[in-house]
């Protein structure tokens, strides 16, 4: 009976340095380098799943960790941890991380509800219903250039080479003026009343005036706006919700403060 405990004993202290080794991804200067370690920094590499855990990157986390004990080992033999910089830089990345730690917290107990994106994509197709229209334009500072224009394109000019050779609106010149499918609310007014007056194939036969100069505008086709799908487009509306909720939030926070110091752009008292 005693031999049997003895032997058991023996065994359990000869299997400890085996169990702590397991634990372990390497010993550095006599130092052991958890596995932990290890596992915690790929964890942050995967986080955002930009990067997929794979062998080759847990290879390269591996490598990392214990070149990471190497370095640390030789800073703390040099005294830089009492050093003034590092207490700085510590206190900094201390702030840092606390701040998102917050604000990831947040986003975690306030998400985005199936709900709200349902509603802001309603929100968005409402305020852009209606026709989109896909035309061209020549865009000049004088009216009688734009006169004079309208004379070459009645005489037989294309209005495509025209627009290549004296537009000056940098965005479609290149393209013949052509300004792609828009809905008439992305012009402004005096552009869209002309455009809504015209038939497909039409040009306006006087020149438009708006604040950036003189148009000559063709309508190419029209039809009723067109919607992506909800699910197609749900990922983007959500991160743009979770944005505005965020910044909400750090607004509130700001404006619960009792503070005497003045933000920039705010009005004083």
């Amino acid at each position: 009976m005693k031999k049997n405990l003895l032997a058991a004993v023996a065994l359990s202290a000869a299997l400890l340095p085996l169990a702590a080794s397991a634990q372990n991804l390497a010993v550095v200067n006599g130092k052991p380098v958890p596995k932990a370690r290890a596992e915690l920094l790929l964890a942050q590499v995967t986080k955002t799943g930009q990067q997929q855990r794979t062998p080759e990157l847990e290879t390269q986390v591996k490598d990392e960790v214990v070149l990471r004990e190497i370095f640390i080992q030789e800073a703390e033999k040099r005294g830089v941890p009492a050093s003034a910089d590092y207490k700085a830089q510590m206190e900094l990345a201390r702030q840092s991380i606390l701040i998102r730690e917050l604000f990831a917290d947040y986003a975690k107990k306030n998400p985005v509800s199936d709900a709200e994106a349902q509603a802001e994509y309603d929100k968005f197709k409402a305020q852009n219903s209606g026709k989109e229209f896909r035309a061209r334009h020549i865009l000049v500072e004088k009216e009688d250039d734009a006169k004079a224009l309208i004379a070459q394109i009645k005489a037989g000019a294309k209005f495509e080479e025209l627009a290549t050779k004296n537009s000056k609106d940098p965005g479609s010149a290149a393209n013949g003026g052509d300004l792609d499918w828009a809905n008439g609310n992305s012009y402004v007014k005096e552009f869209t009343e002309a455009l809504a007056l015209l038939q497909k194939g039409e040009m306006t036969q006087t020149p438009v005036k708006s604040q950036f100069g003189f148009h000559i505008i063709k309508l190419e086709d029209s039809r009723e706006a067109q919607f992506p799908a909800f699910d197609d487009v749900k990922p983007q509306i959500v991160k743009r919700l979770e944005q505005q909720k965020l910044g909400s939030y750090q607004q509130e926070l700001k404006s619960k403060a009792k503070t005497d110091y003045k933000f920039a752009g705010t009005a004083p008292n």
